[in-house]
């Protein structure tokens, strides 16, 4: 007697990952995180020459690395189009290195996309942003290609689900989410 090969299906769906800079990564990590169809965001380093940096390093602006949040996304529920809307959205992408009260190269305004598809849609709203005079001044984010991410310590990862209640999460953080949930009421997760 023969068996049949058992045919198995998984139900895994298929993810994507996208990495923004938008100055400090604890808002932008706590506005991406309310997005549906965003299944994690990671806080972390990208764009430097230096090989698995501190915080305290990138602070000093000379390992060339951008704070970051690398976004691992459900294309099926958002796209990434959408993704990009948010973070033209919630952060002035027309300061030069700068963010705020953050000042350095590391808050920097910065997409880095993982492949051509997201260089073409990020470069394509940018110039649309630019040509439509969305903001007073020239954007002046960087689109690079991606190259490597590097996670930040432990205590930056969820800071302001952890730290709500400190003064800059309530003065800061706060304040960018209850207008990111106002703008964005129909990309929100349901509870």
């Amino acid at each position: 007697m023969q068996s049949k090969p058992v045919q198995m299906t998984t139900n895994v769906a298929k993810t994507d990952t996208a990495t923004f800079g938008t100055g400090c990564f604890w808002c932008t990590e706590a506005i991406f995180q309310q997005v549906d169809g965003v299944l994690s965001v990671a806080s972390g380093y990208s764009g430097g020459q230096v090989e698995n940096p501190t915080y305290k390093q990138v602070c000093t602006g000379s390992t060339g690395h951008a704070e970051v949040i690398q976004v691992t996304y459900d294309p099926a529920k958002v796209s990434y189009p959408e993704l990009l809307e948010v973070f033209w959205s919630t952060h002035d992408p027309t300061t030069l290195n700068r963010q705020g009260a953050d000042v350095g190269t590391q808050y920097r305004s910065a997409i880095f996309y993982h492949n051509a598809e997201q260089k073409q849609l990020a470069e394509k709203y940018k110039k649309e942003l630019d040509a439509s005079k969305a903001f007073d001044d020239p954007i002046v984010t960087e689109i690079t290609p991606f190259s490597k991410f590097y996670k930040a310590e432990d205590y930056h990862q969820n800071y302001y689900n952890q730290n709500g209640e400190q003064p800059y999460c309530r003065m800061v953080i706060r304040p960018k989410i209850e207008k990111f949930k106002k703008v964005f009421s129909q990309k929100l997760k349901h509870s």
